[in-house]
């Protein structure tokens, strides 16, 4: 371990003994989460705390912001926090290392690739020896689903395209320069920039449609520990209906999301905009059998596409990663 994470966790060590001295003799349970600084799902616990949905749901929420997501993962692995936001492939490789990490959804959100308004490229077909922009390294789920639908059509774009790799604002920027032909982002970076005109050839959840899985999944999802969970599982449970609450008041009143603008870092109402519907299409209002089973067939194929670098010996998802809130 590096000294700055030893550095970190002693702060969230610190910052969470303190939370449960402070909460010691009252019913209301803390709720220690740690989470990227400038990640969207801000915009949510904001929501919560202004409008007191913590409380209201028999919980306070701490926020303890992070520089980096591997930075909210070993705070987790230590103990230094008791919720970060990850995906299920994250949580099925952990436990397959024997952590008992639970899953709860929060978004479903996804990537897509976009390209210049311009760009004669309309299909996949077309990205054949073009130089493609990919956020989020190798492993990237949205290049592995691509690579995957890319065979079933006789493409391999692992060798057909020119792969830049990069953090997402700079692959933004660098596509906006005309030095990428099309770019593989997050969501709210391709939101970005389709409020500049640019245009989506296909995102992450249509490609997943044309792998033959139907269902509309969550991507990201509240990660805890188990024991943690069932110990506390009120609050686990309060924290998903004013995630739900706050996601509300955030698509359905304008002065509500006038609130968390500054945490959107843009004045432009455009990008605000196409930012605002985003958010609001990624919602999670239901998970049912039906998703854990299509996230599980997407799995397997992300299992075969990326390997052991991926999901490391966890060829098959563990169906007792989510968290169950009956």
């Amino acid at each position: 371990m590096t000294p700055i994470n030893k550095i970190q966790l002693l702060l969230l060590s610190t910052l969470c003994l303190v939370a449960s001295l402070a909460h010691a003799n009252n019913n209301i349970t803390p709720i220690n989460i740690a989470v990227l600084k400038f990640g969207t799902v801000n915009w949510t616990l904001e929501t919560i705390k202004k409008n007191n949905l913590d409380k209201k749901n028999g919980f306070e929420l701490i926020v303890t912001p992070l520089a980096s997501t591997q930075a909210g993962r070993i705070s987790l692995q230590a103990n230094a926090s008791d919720i970060i936001v990850s995906d299920w492939t994250w949580v099925a490789r952990q436990r397959g290392n024997s952590s008992n990490y639970l899953f709860a959804p929060y978004s479903s959100s996804t990537g897509s690739i976009m390209v210049p308004e311009s760009s004669p490229i309309r299909t996949i077909n077309d990205l054949v020896g073009k130089r493609l922009g990919i956020a989020g390294g190798a492993l990237d789920k949205s290049w592995l689903l691509l690579r995957a639908y890319g065979l079933t059509k006789g493409i391999d774009f692992n060798t057909s395209v020119e792969k830049v790799f990069g953090a997402p604002p700079l692959l933004n920027n660098i596509l906006q320069q005309n030095e990428l032909e099309a770019l593989i982002n997050f969501w709210h970076y391709s939101a970005r920039l389709k409020a500049k005109g640019y245009r989506e050839i296909i995102n992450t959840h249509q490609i997943i449609y044309q792998l033959g899985i139907k269902q509309k999944v969550p991507i990201l999802g509240y990660v805890f520990r188990k024991n943690w969970a069932l110990k506390n599982t009120n609050a686990v449970n309060g924290l998903l209906t004013a995630t739900r609450q706050a996601g509300e008041l955030l698509c359905s009143s304008d002065s509500h999301w006038a609130a968390v603008l500054p945490l959107t870092r843009t004045k432009d109402q455009s990008t605000q905009e196409q930012l605002r519907e985003n958010y609001c299409k990624g919602r999670v209002l239901a998970f049912a059998d039906q998703d854990k089973k299509a996230i599980a067939d997407i799995y397997a194929i992300l299992a075969k596409t990326g390997g052991t670098k991926l999901i490391g010996p966890v060829q098959h998802l563990d169906p007792d990663i989510f968290w169950d809130n009956n």
